[in-house]
């Protein structure tokens, strides 16, 4: 009897310290979720302040010294997809900002390479250490109609460092290739007249570019002739959200350029006329530091669809060209 009493008592000793142990792993998993949920809450509110953040991107870059690197890289598509010819134009340059927008920054080209498939990379000699000083504007023109400033005659005639003169497309595009990293900065830069990252006021905020639907000129020298127009369709500009480059706070910039269309008209050589006309997709992304209003990083896609006409020739040549351009500071 005694044996079955301690029995049982031991039994319902258990039991309870079984009831015990099961209120304190109720009340510690409430605990538990109570903390969760208390920081799931804390999450959402501080992903709530993200969102609805006020930014004033109305203020210029610091004038503290830049660096960079931009890598432009253009490659022939084939129709079944191949890849059939590729050129990689680096250019390395710096920047010493001006007081204000009168004098405007000073930049230097440290350095050019042109790279053709898998050849040598070969260098621009005439263009190292090439300086000149661009002043923002509101129409990207001077009184000589050149886009930015940049002075038409320093690429007339371009030689890499073999003594090589370079044919008139890759001329063109290391002309282009200082416009290009202009015209990324410029995104990310406060526009004088028209909407621009000023505008930009809260992640998710998106608006038409003041460049939208502008025709800048494309001619160059004695061989791209005045008439070569590249129409820019509706450009937009978002504030897609915050991110880190170069250990820096930067706000996420995408910008879409839709329906682009362009007109060139080349003499290679004398009597031999090349007209080109095509269209052009371009899109990506630009990283302001959100504390300087510098670039940290940006890219670029573009789809080039065009179609020439050779005089002498019948028949027209179809062309598909992907270009692709990443901007480094490394400062």
């Amino acid at each position: 009897m005694l044996k079955t009493q301690s029995a049982m008592v031991n039994r319902e000793s258990s039991i309870v310290n079984s009831q015990g142990s099961s209120w304190r792993h109720a009340l510690t998993l409430l605990t538990f979720c109570g903390s969760l949920f208390l920081f799931t809450a804390a999450q959402s509110s501080d992903a709530d302040k993200a969102l609805n953040k006020t930014y004033d991107f109305s203020r210029t870059h610091a004038k503290s010294p830049q660096q960079f690197v931009m890598q432009s890289r253009l490659v022939q598509l084939g129709l079944d997809g191949s890849r059939k010819d590729s050129t990689i134009y680096t250019l390395h340059i710096k920047c010493n900002p001006g007081k204000n927008n009168e004098t405007g920054d000073e930049y230097t080209c440290t350095r050019f390479t042109v790279r053709s498939n898998n050849g040598p990379e070969v260098l621009i000699p005439v263009l190292t250490n090439w300086t000149y000083v661009y002043k923002k504007n509101s129409d990207e023109k001077d009184e000589k109609g050149q886009v930015f400033g940049i002075d038409h005659a320093k690429f007339e005639g371009i030689k890499d460092s073999a003594g090589k003169t370079l044919p008139v497309e890759k001329m063109y595009h290391v002309y282009n290739a200082f416009i290009d990293f202009h015209a990324l900065l410029l995104f990310a830069e406060p526009t004088i007249a028209g909407k621009g990252v000023q505008d930009l006021k809260r992640i998710g905020d998106r608006i038409t570019h003041a460049t939208a639907f502008s025709e800048p000129p494309v001619n160059l020298g004695k061989q791209i002739k005045e008439g070569s127009v590249f129409k820019n369709g509706e450009i937009t500009l978002e504030l897609k959200g915050i991110g880190t480059i170069n250990k820096r706070s930067c706000a996420i910039l995408g910008y879409d350029s839709g329906a682009s269309s362009f007109k060139m008209l080349m003499e290679p050589m004398p009597s031999m006329q090349v007209n080109t006309i095509g269209s052009s997709h371009y899109w990506g992304d630009i990283y302001k530091d959100l504390q300087s209003g510098w670039i940290q990083k940006a890219d670029l896609k573009e789809i080039v669809v065009s179609e020439t006409l050779i005089s002498g020739q019948p028949n027209k040549v179809q062309s598909v060209v992907e270009r692709s351009i990443v901007i480094k500071n490394i400062n």
